[in-house]
């Protein structure tokens, strides 16, 4: 097994706050501060992690700092998120979620994911980013930790 691991909470998860991506976002960040991420995923990436902390209104370095400095539980770093985030409403959340839930990969990446995975790139291949993102991830866990 390996000394790094797949990120496995999908982005289509919530913690109680109901912000999607937000477990996901703790769970990179963590593994990074302890060098234990897996290579090609990166802590805070452009896509999913910077929109949730746009959306809150979280700078990411002070993500960063506080998950690396305080190593907390997911529910500590939700209560930290609580009192960090200048845009944490039920309005801000739910335009984050649909944002999360209506944002689509390119073609080149969708082929790219299929492609590794073995299965068709056709009308009925998901076309969402969080599926297809879990497809992603599950095939790199196998890859990494099964085969």
């Amino acid at each position: 097994m390996s000394d790094t691991y797949v990120p496995m909470i999908s982005s289509g998860t919530a913690g109680p706050l109901g912000v999607l991506h937000l477990p996901r976002l703790w769970q990179k960040v963590s593994l990074e501060a302890q060098g234990k991420l897996a290579a090609g995923y990166p802590g805070i990436g452009r896509g999913y992690d910077a929109m949730t902390c746009a959306a809150l209104g979280l700078d990411e370095q002070a993500v960063k700092d506080y998950i690396k400095e305080s190593k907390p539980t997911y529910t500590q770093f939700e209560a930290w998120v609580k009192k960090n985030a200048k845009t944490l409403t039920p309005e801000a959340i739910e335009k984050h979620n649909a944002a999360v839930r209506g944002y689509n990969h390119d073609d080149e990446t969708r082929k790219r994911i299929t492609s590794a995975c073995g299965i068709a790139d056709d009308v009925s291949t998901a076309k969402d980013a969080v599926n297809l993102n879990n497809l992603d991830d599950w095939q790199e866990f196998h890859e990494a930790v099964l085969k």
